[in-house]
């Protein structure tokens, strides 16, 4: 007998894939790539190396930043005519710090189905290390590269109570935490590398340590920086800021018992 298809016809797939270790690949992720009639991808030699160690063979385009305008209109099209469509990133959630937000925006304001199978973040996962307050936060993406704009933006950014995350290269992380650190004060921070692989490393601390540790090592692999929000400035004394918002304690739904909530490098 055969096996109910997995996906629909018209529809567009938002299929993460694995940050690192390829064993977070969700069996649902792999069944909509066997199933759809094309995928796009950033990469397509990253994405064919991935499709291949797991038996997946299907039709594959390139989507990137160069193309995705001429891209774009011939993927709604063959939406339009019925194809189900996937598209993926290199690592992690596409649309996320990535181009298949022009797709995404094409199909919402063509009336087409859009559906995210999800997988492992980065950003979640930095954060859930940290040891920050996780109740409120905010996703940076990377800074702007030039120093002006870039200085611009962390001012922009200076009273934000949220917790802030950020992606940096490995060339560009030491320079950055410096203007974080000039920008915003000495905060306490987090600094990821290869998340989910075997060298896996989360260094936490205030930002002045993290300035220090950067600068005393060649740094290697993507980084994902988890950095303090504004702390309150205590009432009565503008000039002395209070320590960070401890995050509020999660509320049960009414009738609830609190007690019973439920590869490598």
């Amino acid at each position: 007998m055969n096996e109910e298809r997995a996906v629909v016809a018209g529809t567009l797939y938002l299929v993460a894939t694995p940050i690192g270790n390829l064993d977070d690949f969700s069996p649902r992720g792999q069944r909509v790539l066997r199933d759809v009639d094309v995928i796009a991808a950033e990469d397509t030699r990253h994405t064919g190396r991935l499709l291949t160690r797991f038996g997946i063979s299907r039709p594959l385009v390139s989507f990137h930043d160069h193309n995705k305008d001429r891209r774009t209109p011939e993927l709604i099209d063959r939406l339009r005519a019925g194809d189900a469509v996937a598209i993926v990133s290199d690592a992690g959630s596409p649309g996320i710090s990535d181009p298949a937000f022009t797709l995404v925006r094409a199909a919402v304001e063509a009336g087409l189905p859009i559906v995210p199978v999800p997988g492992p973040s980065s950003v979640l996962c930095a954060l859930e290390v940290s040891g920050l307050p996780t109740d409120r936060f905010a996703f940076e993406g990377f800074l702007p590269r030039k120093s002006g704009r870039k200085r611009a933006r962390i001012e922009e950014l200076r009273g934000d109570p949220r917790t802030l995350i950020f992606f940096e290269s490995p060339h560009r992380v030491r320079a950055t935490l410096a203007d974080l650190l000039a920008g915003m004060g000495d905060r306490p921070a987090s600094v990821s590398r290869e998340l989910t692989k075997k060298f896996e490393e989360t260094r936490r601390g205030p930002l002045s340590a993290l300035v220090a540790w950067a600068e005393e090592r060649t740094p290697r692999g993507e980084f994902v920086i988890v950095l303090g929000g504004a702390p309150k400035t205590k009432r009565g004394r503008d000039d002395e800021p209070d320590e960070p918002d401890e995050p509020d304690e999660p509320e049960a739904p009414e009738g609830d018992d609190p007690g019973a909530m439920e590869d490598d490098e």
